[in-house]
């Protein structure tokens, strides 16, 4: 494999560490809003900049509250799975075929 094979698997490798971190970073954002944390704290102001307008634009789009429950979380994490399991290696295999 090439160089630039490499460096395109090894970007694509990080994408997906990186839809991972953001998974862990959306569901301690759930978990912060059950114990109302100091919202003047940098680390709490930090996660909610990176996680509020995903699930604000999401929520948007659809309905995402069931009673005082707010979904948004959990579908923003299904689809990120879903990008996971089927677009990654999807550009993968395209890549890989254009090497042949």
């Amino acid at each position: 494999m090439s160089v630039v094979g490499v460096l395109v698997l090894k970007l694509i490798w990080l994408v997906s560490w990186l839809l991972d971190l953001y998974i862990w970073i959306v569901i301690i954002r759930a978990v912060l809003s059950w114990v109302r944390p100091d919202p003047y704290n940098p680390i709490v102001r930090f996660i909610c900049n990176l996680v509020d307008p995903v699930t604000y634009r999401l929520s948007r789009i659809i309905p995402t509250r069931v009673g005082m429950v707010d979904l948004s979380p959990l579908i923003l994490i299904v689809i990120i799975q879903l990008i996971r399991a089927y677009l990654l290696p999807v550009l993968i295999s395209g890549f890989l075929g254009l090497q042949d």
